[in-house]
């Protein structure tokens, strides 16, 4: 009963700050979009979706090597979903959706909270521009 009415209070204070959601689902938008302009054959998952996550797959660029380069820039991204935590294997969702296992294997996973801000995606995109432009670099070589 506790819990029933600790989600109902969660869930009446989420509505009440819709003004947050819209700004967390802008910026959002906004990484995307400065995504698709750094590697225009990044796929970005799912139409519907939370406001404050971005799955998406830079065809090409395993998933772990992205985690460590990412990390290694301060950007803290994941492979998979977060019920998914310490697991291999490719997105059993993205699979389910027909995604290839080639392109679920370069997924990536990036959440913006409350506190998250233009320069934060701003980085996220810079680190993103160097990792895209290594791979291509690798790939003409």
């Amino acid at each position: 009963m506790v819990g029933i009415a600790g989600f109902g209070a969660a869930a009446d204070a989420s509505s009440r700050d819709l003004g947050l959601i819209s700004r967390i689902a802008l910026l959002r938008d906004r990484f995307e979009h400065g995504l698709k302009q750094i590697a225009p054959d990044a796929i970005v998952f799912g139409e519907t979706r939370l406001g404050n996550t971005s799955n998406f797959a830079l065809p090409g660029i395993a998933a772990e090597i992205a985690v460590i380069a990412l990390d290694l820039d301060g950007v803290m991204v994941s492979s998979g979903a977060a019920c998914s935590s310490g697991k291999v294997k490719p997105s059993h969702v993205l699979q389910a959706m027909g995604v290839s296992e080639d392109i679920a294997r370069s997924a990536l996973r990036i959440s913006f909270g409350w506190n998250s801000t233009d320069a934060d995606a701003d980085a996220a995109l810079a680190s993103l521009h160097k990792l895209v432009s290594r791979a291509q670099s690798r790939a003409a070589a």
